[in-house]
């Protein structure tokens, strides 16, 4: 049977936790804004209850024992966990604001058209945005709810699928018009493409080649971008034609600004989640957001009906390279 061992008070914990980081008894007593020796009673106190050393004590300093190095991450995580609790809970009924991180294309193409719809249903959130293509730190304390494409399965998080992705390739009304209706995908390979030099495991044109049936030995030369949104861009204003991202291009299409070409879908195994610390999910203002996302994500499939996107398609794993 395992020794079941009792934990001593917080403020002994918080003593060993801020002695641990300082190295200095004194420090951590100025720190904590108690006496050295309150400080040394704290520690002699847990060392006492859980039977073993946590620090070596010498002339001018103290150094942590091996148990001492395995208890301390355990330790500030869960300062870390409860501190973010209590913040939480403190202002759920409050009129704090909600930070959402998300990618930049994302946030321009999908969510930033929509939001007008929650602040309508939900006018007492104040939805801050922020974007970035880093994966952020929710230890941090900066941000609230993120959506993130991936493949699921972070660590401490709660995830909440939204959308899948698919890619296929688009073009102007104008650039249609001039070159005429491509009679096969092949012919594609005679257009001037528009690339996203990202290398990740996103569906590129040569796995929409590779789907469509065409052997492609070399791609036509392009110009690339570093973001499929810049790409769509630049194929709404005639350059070229892109491979779309379905997310990104559902109002372009309904539209009629783009035009979606052959019948013919790559899947990513990548998709859209909306992703907080475990235990976050079920505070009212992070609630109400996932609610409304998922109602927006069925919107969205709705709209890919209209315009011919499958609902679930399997396919092999998308390369890496020239998108």
């Amino acid at each position: 049977m395992n020794k079941l061992y009792r934990l001593p008070p917080i403020s002994a914990l918080r003593a060993f936790d801020v002695a641990a980081r300082e190295l200095s008894f004194t420090k951590a007593a100025e720190e904590l804004h108690v006496t050295q020796s309150a400080v040394s009673h704290q520690i002699r106190h847990i060392e006492s209850l859980w039977g073993f050393a946590l620090f070596v004590r010498h002339n001018r300093q103290v150094s942590l024992t091996r148990e001492a190095q395995a208890l301390v991450p355990v330790i500030r995580d869960f300062f870390k966990g409860l501190d973010r609790t209590l913040t939480e809970i403190s202002s759920e009924g409050s009129r704090g604001p909600l930070r959402v991180s998300l990618l930049q294309s994302f946030a321009f193409k999908w969510l930033v058209p929509r939001l007008g719809r929650f602040n309508q249903a939900h006018a007492g959130i104040d939805v801050w945005i922020s974007s970035t293509d880093d994966i952020v730190d929710f230890d941090a304390g900066e941000v609230d709810v993120a959506i993130r494409l991936g493949l699921g399965g972070w660590p401490g998080l709660h995830e909440t699928l939204l959308l899948r992705e698919y890619v296929f390739p688009v073009c102007s009304p104008e650039l249609y018009e001039s070159m005429g209706r491509p009679q096969a995908p092949a012919a594609l390979l005679q257009q001037q493409l528009l690339y996203r030099y990202a290398n990740d495991i996103c569906a590129k044109w040569r796995d929409w080649f590779a789907d469509a049936g065409v052997e492609v030995r070399s791609l036509p030369p392009g110009t690339r971008f570093p973001s499929t949104s810049m790409a769509v861009q630049a194929a709404i204003d005639g350059q070229g034609v892109a491979l779309a991202r379905s997310a990104h291009v559902e109002d372009d299409l309904e539209a009629g600004r783009l035009i979606k070409l052959f019948d013919v879908y790559s899947p990513s195994h990548v998709k859209y989640f909306l992703v907080c610390p475990i235990g976050s999910e079920q505070h009212a203002r992070i609630a109400a957001f996932r609610e409304w996302l998922l109602r927006e994500a069925v919107i969205s499939q709705a709209a890919f009906d209209r315009v011919g996107i499958p609902r679930a398609q399997t396919r092999r794993a998308a390369g890496g390279g020239d998108s």
